[in-house]
C-alpha cells in the first residue's frame, strides 16, 4: 500500500486490515479520533509506535510528553507542520 491508497482508505469505517498498529494510529488520528489513535500507538512497543505516540502528544499539545516519546523513538522532535509529520510517518511506515 502506498500513501495515496492509505489516504483513500480514510473514506472507510475501519483502517485497512493489514496495516500495523502505528499506521492504525495515524488512520484514526486522520479520522479525528485521537483517543483511539493513542490506544493503537500505545499498544506498539517498537520505534514506530513511539514515533507516532510522539506525534500524537505533539498534536495534543503535550510537548514534554512528546519529547519523551521522540527520545524513545530515537528521533529529534519534529519542528515542521503536523500534517507534514503525519505524511512523513505514514510514508515511512508504509515503506517499512
Amino acid at each position: 500500500m502506498d500513501i495515496a491508497a492509505f489516504r483513500l482508505s480514510l473514506h472507510d469505517t475501519e483502517p485497512p486490515a493489514a496495516v500495523s498498529l502505528p499506521l492504525q494510529a495515524l488512520w484514526w488520528d486522520a479520522k479525528g479520533d485521537w483517543d483511539r489513535a493513542h490506544q493503537c500507538a500505545q499498544a506498539d512497543p517498537g520505534p514506530g509506535g513511539a514515533a507516532v505516540h510522539a506525534y500524537l502528544h505533539r498534536k495534543e499539545p503535550d510537548l514534554a510528553n512528546a519529547g519523551y516519546w521522540y527520545r524513545r523513538a530515537g528521533r529529534s522532535p519534529a519542528t515542521g507542520g503536523l500534517d507534514d509529520e503525519w505524511a512523513a510517518l505514514a510514508t515511512e511506515l508504509l515503506s517499512g
